[in-house]
């Protein structure tokens, strides 16, 4: 049955495809969350992209389903590949920020300014750490976090009173 599917897929009928993923998605999903993957449903729909615009590397029309099978398998590898090497960014970035914030603030310090932070709003505390923290223009803070250079302003503004007054004004 999937041969002939396939067949038609290959010549363009997006119907027949997409009676290919209504037969594998479900096995395909419940593969998937029985490996171990968390994001099994945007892993499948990804293998499902990625079919159908592969679909002329298929060899075999009747091998449609062990192929599909492993196209979400090399999906799910190459994500989680993906979220290491991230993961690994992301703790050496923090480890370079611990450093530079050691060697800058003591710790007492460092941690009264994190919990000062906390009281502010997300938009403020992003403003805030970039503007202040980073020295970033309040035209380049709007442009990254889309926010009117305004609203940047005054963010900059209240998100400064407030953690002078949560600091005592040191």
């Amino acid at each position: 049955m999937d041969a002939a599917l396939v067949r038609q897929a290959r010549a363009g009928s997006q119907a027949a495809f997409a009676r290919l993923v209504a037969i594998h998605e479900k096995p395909l999903r419940g593969f998937l969350r029985k490996s171990g993957w968390i994001d099994a449903d945007d892993i499948a729909q990804e293998a499902f992209v990625g079919a159908w615009s592969g679909l002329h590397k298929l060899r075999d029309d009747d091998g449609f389903r062990a192929w599909l099978y492993g196209v979400a398998w090399k999906k799910a590898l190459s994500q989680k590949r993906g979220a290491q090497r991230a993961a690994a960014r992301d703790e050496a970035w923090r480890g370079e920020q611990e450093l530079e914030a050691t060697a800058e603030v003591g710790a007492e310090d460092r941690l009264a300014l994190e919990a000062a932070l906390a009281t502010l709003t997300e938009d403020q505390r992003a403003c805030v750490t970039l503007c202040l923290g980073q020295a970033w223009s309040h035209a380049e803070a709007a442009d990254a976090l889309g926010l009117p250079l305004g609203t940047v302003k005054s963010h900059v503004t209240r998100g400064r009173e407030r953690l002078l007054s949560v600091l005592g004004g040191a």
